[in-house]
């Protein structure tokens, strides 16, 4: 997959950063003294953890190292693992593991979740939020680009999609191992100075498998023009020029139960 590019990713650092906040927020418990912030990138979820708990040792652990050293420079008392989430073991349980729009891009949640809940200590928590947009108006233009003959060629690298399952599925995942699983989703309206920003957002992160799969610069070009208009024409722009940008996130935490007195 191609590389992250953080200056990419914080171009709307506010508006990402907001649902690990209200996450962060909705916790209960602790107190929460070993963190770990799986797919942690520039630091940014990892700075609103440790302001909520300042006294605790804080883990990030990100695959992208050109991620992992913006968020070094940021705060060098966490300690900084790059690692594949996918065979990440943890040395020791964490009071919260917590993971801030990262588990989506990791296959096989069934056998995912439960172990990283495995990894929570007695008396902790696991926390994460994912993108939940399935059928948004973004994605439709994706889409119908990608089924052009144009672009029908070329497909992303196996697994670097996005994906996640229903409500549902991680509550019956996660019920029978924890004491308590809270799962709701929240629908924020993004105001952004145009559909151009809508473009700029899904290159920093949905559309990146697919700029990948092509060949050069030039196809890259000519496909973002192309996706440009399409998201203008689904995305019309307010009098003032500005336009909303409609985005689900899907919470979930799940709390283990704390050991006999």
């Amino acid at each position: 997959m191609a590389a992250w590019d953080p200056a990419r990713y914080l171009q709307f650092e506010r508006e990402r950063t907001l649902p690990c906040r209200d996450l962060v927020a909705r916790l209960e418990g602790g107190p929460y003294r070993r963190i770990v912030d799986l797919g942690c990138g520039t630091g940014t979820s990892t700075a609103v953890l440790r302001a909520r708990w300042p006294d605790a040792a804080v883990t990030g652990v990100d695959s992208s190292a050109p991620m992992l050293e913006r968020a070094r420079a940021s705060d060098p008392a966490v300690r900084w693992i790059e690692a594949d989430l996918r065979r990440w073991t943890p040395d020791a349980p964490f009071d919260l593991v917590f993971s801030n729009a990262a588990l989506q891009w990791l296959p096989d949640h069934a056998t995912l979740f439960p172990r990283l809940f495995e990894a929570v200590a007695p008396g902790g928590a696991f926390a994460a939020q994912m993108p939940a947009n399935d059928g948004a108006p973004y994605l439709r233009a994706m889409a119908r680009l990608r089924a052009r003959p144009e672009w029908r060629r070329y497909r992303p690298e196996a697994g670097s999609e996005i994906g996640i399952e229903s409500a549902e599925f991680y509550y019956d995942l996660l019920a029978p191992r924890a004491q308590r699983v809270e799962l709701w989703e929240t629908r924020y309206l993004h105001d952004l100075p145009g559909p151009d920003a809508i473009v700029a957002w899904t290159t920093g992160t949905g559309l990146r498998p697919w700029l990948a799969s092509l060949p050069d610069d030039a196809h890259r070009e000519r496909f973002l023009g192309q996706y440009a208009a399409e998201i203008a024409r689904r995305y019309p722009s307010s009098a003032g020029g500005r336009v909303l940008f409609p985005f689900v996130r899907r919470f979930v935490i799940a709390y283990r139960a704390a050991p006999p007195p």
